[in-house]
């Protein structure tokens, strides 16, 4: 961690100095600061209006501190500025951290995962985005019309992943891979494992530098997971695996079927009981479920299996004992990193403290199985923002992990997000019922 009289010196060269959060529906705040006075900041923190800030307060009790986490301070270069980048903490007064602070969750469901159990964890999200020419929607609003993996000249967006990774890189941040994706304009980059808390953390960070990177080649970058119809959306699949207090990764039994291990099996078995309930959170917005279709590599129904994309939760193949893993494929860019990741990790640790048994691994694509399906069938994900919003509404779980502060105000903000879709009349509705 850089000390205070390394982080004045080098803020002395910034264009500006940011510290970054983000409300509870996941989208990036910002605070500009004087860098002269960030050694006062960090010891006392910042005021702001907390109720301006979606979740976050009532206009009678607005006041809030934010304070920026002096180990997350970075500097981040771009072509036009260079940018003193802080996480922040959000409190109500300068001892009490406030109670619809995302980040806290994250930090609550980690420390008693560790201090119960003697678990940690490690994550690599995938980050998927599209790069658009505008902002507003239209015809001509697709960078490129590439599938996946093709390369350039097709690939529009190859120059663009490449710089984010160089800036990324510039900062200590290494990536796996990046390609173009299956849906034209949309694209995908890769980081390497992490801790759940910087791996949220890194997530604000990695769509910041997408969205100011596309801004220089005149694109516009965007985290809307399904922005056209009949192709893939934009995921934010979870790759996740647990490991004890000596690193030994507790997902890999040698002895085991498929060396997964019944602690794995049980975390599984958390994450699917409790899918229904907590989809308000991995998939948040009434786009995200146009996404749960048929052959749309999107999940539809609850299971698991090996190595099945088809599936809700996926192992994927590993080489190595330390590469056993899960991978989640429900949640969405959409959503808030902080929230999904906890929830993702309480999930599991329900499993394995109630042993709750995952049945039996998918075998052949779930899209193809035969289904009588009904209107309402907790077999399967839910399939709109009304019927997730619903199950959220009788979890008791969620409130739990979630603390009541946030679970209320979480709900009262999807609730307002639902309302405002279910009386908008659409160009669609006029198209099928003009004519009656």
């Amino acid at each position: 961690m850089a000390s205070i009289e390394t982080i004045k010196e080098k803020l002395k060269d910034m264009d500006s100095t940011k510290i970054f959060f983000t409300d509870l529906n996941g989208r990036l705040m910002s605070l500009p600061v004087n860098p002269d006075d960030i050694e006062l900041i960090i010891e006392n923190g910042v005021g702001f209006d907390g109720s301006s800030i979606s979740g976050m307060a009532t206009v009678d009790n607005s006041d809030r501190l934010l304070f920026p986490n002096q180990e997350s301070f970075r500097i981040v270069e771009f072509k036009d500025e260079k940018i003193g980048f802080f996480i922040g903490h959000i409190y109500s007064d300068p001892e009490n951290r406030a109670l619809a602070d995302p980040r806290a969750v994250l930090e609550n469901v980690l420390a008693g995962a560790e201090t119960e159990y003697g678990f940690k964890f490690m994550v690599g999200p995938e980050h998927e985005f599209f790069l658009l020419t505008e902002e507003e929607f239209g015809d001509e609003v697709h960078s490129d019309h590439a599938g996946y993996f093709l390369s350039t000249p097709h690939d529009k967006g190859e120059p663009v992943r490449n710089r984010i990774i160089a800036v990324l890189k510039a900062i200590g941040i290494e990536f796996e891979k990046a390609h173009h994706e299956v849906t034209p304009s949309q694209h995908e980059i890769n980081l390497k494992p992490i801790d759940p808390l910087n791996g949220a953390d890194r997530t604000v960070l990695f769509n910041f530098i997408t969205k100011k990177v596309a801004n220089e080649f005149g694109y516009h970058a965007t985290f809307m997971p399904k922005p056209f119809n009949g192709f893939n959306r934009s995921a934010f699949h979870i790759h996740l695996s647990m490991q004890d207090l000596d690193g030994n990764n507790l997902f890999y039994d040698k002895d085991a079927d498929n060396n997964f291990s019944e602690l794995a099996r049980q975390f599984i078995g958390g994450v699917l009981k409790y899918a229904r309930e907590t989809s308000i959170i991995m998939a948040s917005t009434f786009n995200s479920y146009k996404a749960y279709v048929l052959e749309r590599e999107a999940p539809i129904i609850r299971s698991w299996g090996f190595r099945n994309r088809s599936s809700m939760v996926r192992v994927p193949y590993s080489q190595t004992p330390a590469g056993m893993r899960i991978e989640l494929r429900n949640p969405d860019p959409a959503g808030n990193m902080y929230l999904q990741i906890a929830i993702l990790i309480a999930m599991g640790m329900e499993g394995i403290k109630n042993k709750i048994d995952c049945g039996k691994p998918d075998i052949g694509s779930t899209y193809k199985k035969k289904y009588n399906i009904r209107v309402w069938d907790k077999r399967f994900l839910p399939k709109s923002m009304y019927e997730a919003l619903v199950e959220a509404e009788k979890s008791t779980f969620l409130k739990k992990v979630l603390g009541e502060r946030i679970y209320n105000n979480y709900m009262a903000l999807k609730t307002k997000d639902w309302e405002d879709h279910r009386i908008h009349v659409t160009p669609k509705e006029h198209q099928k019922y003009l004519s009656i």
